[in-house]
């Protein structure tokens, strides 16, 4: 793949993004009400969910959704679940001391993992973006092994630079908050923050 290839793809995936979505939402919601913690198993599976589509998108197998319809049917909502039980579990969480020092052990992370997965897989704008950009880049009938690990690559490390700059972002903006009654609020917020993610993909 040429460099101005990777630049272009580059430039249109920092954008498509860094642009506020489904995914970003989710992210920023969970690290402004909880901390950070777990934030990167999150931030993990919307990469991954990434991969998915950008693999669809390399390999030409755009019939893959409708082949697996009903597996990604159930991955959606399944986080579309878990997001409305994280929903529920922020806004009814006793706010104490340990809630201040984001005490998240008891959320595991592959199933924040999941959540994210499913995110972007349920969100048609990343699949839109990967099977609307790669046929431009390149000649799909003439993708090898190593341009497709060479674009993974490239794509983990853009969303890495993406979704860590959000969370950095999000933490800094949570260390604003000290009393009780605000963590509450924002909890709160981020509740419905998350509950919304799950209606608007439930929509879909």
């Amino acid at each position: 793949m040429e460099w101005v290839g990777i630049a272009v793809f580059v430039s249109a995936l920092l954008l498509a993004s860094g642009t506020p979505g489904p995914g970003i939402a989710a992210l920023v919601a969970r690290v402004l009400g909880r901390g950070p913690t777990g934030a990167a198993a999150l931030a993990f599976g919307l990469a991954c969910g990434d991969l998915v589509w950008l693999s669809t998108g390399v390999w030409g197998l755009a019939a893959l959704e409708q082949n697996f319809k009903v597996l990604f049917l159930a991955i959606k909502w399944g986080g579309i679940a878990y997001l409305f039980y994280l929903a529920w579990r922020m806004w009814t969480t006793p706010i104490v001391e340990r809630d201040l020092e984001a005490d998240m052990g008891r959320e595991a992370p592959h199933a924040l993992w999941l959540t994210g997965l499913a995110i972007s897989l349920g969100n048609p704008k990343v699949m839109a973006f990967y099977w609307a950009l790669m046929p431009t880049l390149m000649d799909i009938s003439k993708v090898t092994v190593a341009i497709w690990l060479q674009l993974i690559v490239i794509t983990l490390c853009t969303l890495s630079c993406t979704f860590g700059g959000y969370i950095l972002l999000a933490s800094r903006a949570r260390l604003l908050f000290k009393q009780a009654d605000t963590v509450r609020t924002v909890n709160r917020a981020a509740a419905v923050a998350i509950a919304g993610t799950a209606v608007w993909m439930a929509a879909r």
